[in-house]
């Protein structure tokens, strides 16, 4: 096939729903990193909550990436525009009543429900819409794209949210040093703000090209019955989420390690570092890695992610940071491509479908257990032992690498390996 007839094959691949999707998408990263990149440095230092930042943040993007296997039976209900516009309101909520507890107006409303009890809430909220969004654009994306385009309809999903991943962290340091750090919160209300002015303008309900079967409630509860009933596929989810505990640290302890001890305050900039790094490594990686077995892969991301903190740890410069955010994305970008073709291996045939939602989970189950962790370094070893906190966070790596090896001999299927 010609150059010509490829390009005219991708313009004609794709609705004008899917371009409206896939920049919405941009600016909810955008937004979503944006207050992520300084949400634990905030609960901390602006509301107060210094021994359980980490922990509320872990809860916030946790709760996200775990409830849209349930938020799926909201997006068949009510379709892809209202559920959009639905989570688009309640993030301009939730974002604005988090600032709200960085602002001198709202220290009343703090002082009577309590600190935690307000952010607790106001997060949980936040959290709900946002876990909104993922079935809608992915679907959206899904429905949108003929087959013969639809890998590379996901590619430019997935690039497109790492933009507004990269951007986001940036934009939150000028906001934070030109306002202060509770309107960079503000700036991600305001942007969803928008966002749902524009979904409601611009945004069709796509057309379903074949009948889908309707989801509900009891069939997820079914659904999570079986998944999790498969010890081999839930125990290999649960090693890999120590990927996942690792890269959460790039938002709950590296900030306070840029300021405290690099003495470096623009920490959205490291922040920023890995989606940048993903943006540029995921295609050239993708084809290095693709002749490997799916393990091999993995493994070798592990191993990337783990030494990024071995490298941090020991030398301790702003230098030194970036280059092992930068590697740790090297590991994410190595393992990302092969990770949802192994679990693919590990489901059952006849039920692939319904296993591979719930692939995710990892992402959920390292914010979770994330939180807890950097609380407990920070308030440790941060003014005291700050390179221990990084070879613990590499231990969970080398830790995870070994289980996974172990899980792929003695547990997974040696034919689907």
């Amino acid at each position: 096939m010609g150059f010509r007839q490829r390009l005219d094959e991708i313009k004609s691949g794709f609705t004008s729903d899917f371009w409206i999707a896939n920049t919405l998408e941009l600016f909810e990263r955008f937004a979503f990193y944006g207050s992520t990149a300084v949400l634990t440095m905030f609960l901390a230092r602006k509301v107060g909550l210094v021994n359980e930042a980490a922990t509320l943040a872990g809860l916030f993007s946790g709760v996200i990436f775990l409830l849209p296997i349930l938020a799926g039976v909201i997006v068949d209900k009510y379709g892809f525009k209202k559920t959009l516009l639905a989570c688009f309101l309640i993030f301009t909520l939730g974002y604005f009543l988090i600032g709200l507890a960085g602002m001198p107006v709202g220290q009343d409303i703090l002082m009577n429900i309590g600190r935690k009890n307000y952010i607790l809430i106001v997060l949980l909220i936040t959290a709900v819409g946002g876990s909104l969004i993922k079935p809608c654009i992915v679907g959206t994306v899904a429905q949108t794209s003929k087959p013969n385009v639809k890998a590379l309809g996901f590619s430019i999903y997935y690039t497109l949210g790492n933009i507004g991943g990269a951007i986001g962290p940036l934009l939150a340091f000028q906001i934070r040093e030109g306002l202060g750090i509770e309107f960079v919160l503000v700036m991600s209300s305001i942007t969803s703000f928008f966002l749902f002015i524009a979904a409601w303008i611009f945004f069709k309900e796509p057309i379903p090209k074949e009948v889908i079967m309707q989801r509900t409630f009891g069939k997820v509860f079914n659904d999570m019955v079986l998944v999790f009933g498969n010890l081999r596929f839930i125990s290999f989810l649960v090693i890999f989420s120590g990927f996942w505990i690792m890269f959460w640290q790039i938002y709950y302890l590296l900030p306070f390690y840029s300021t405290d001890v690099l003495l470096y305050n623009n920490f959205e900039f490291l922040t920023t570092v890995d989606a940048i790094a993903i943006i540029f490594l995921t295609v050239p990686v993708a084809e290095l890695v693709k002749r490997l077995r799916p393990i091999t892969a993995m493994t070798w991301g592990f191993i990337f992610a783990s030494i990024s903190w071995i490298i941090i740890g020991t030398i301790p410069t702003v230098t030194a940071a970036v280059v092992g955010v930068a590697l740790f994305a090297l590991g994410e970008s190595t393992q990302a491509p092969r990770f949802y073709e192994y679990v693919s291996t590990l489901a059952p045939k006849n039920q692939l479908g319904t296993f591979m939602g719930f692939a995710f989970l990892p992402v959920a189950i390292g914010s979770f257990a994330a939180g807890p962790i950097a609380d407990w370094l920070r308030t440790s070893y941060l003014t005291t032992n700050p390179s221990l906190m990084w070879f613990i966070v590499a231990g969970i790596g080398v830790v995870s690498t070994l289980l996974m090896i172990l899980y792929n001999v003695f547990i997974a299927p040696k034919e689907r390996s």
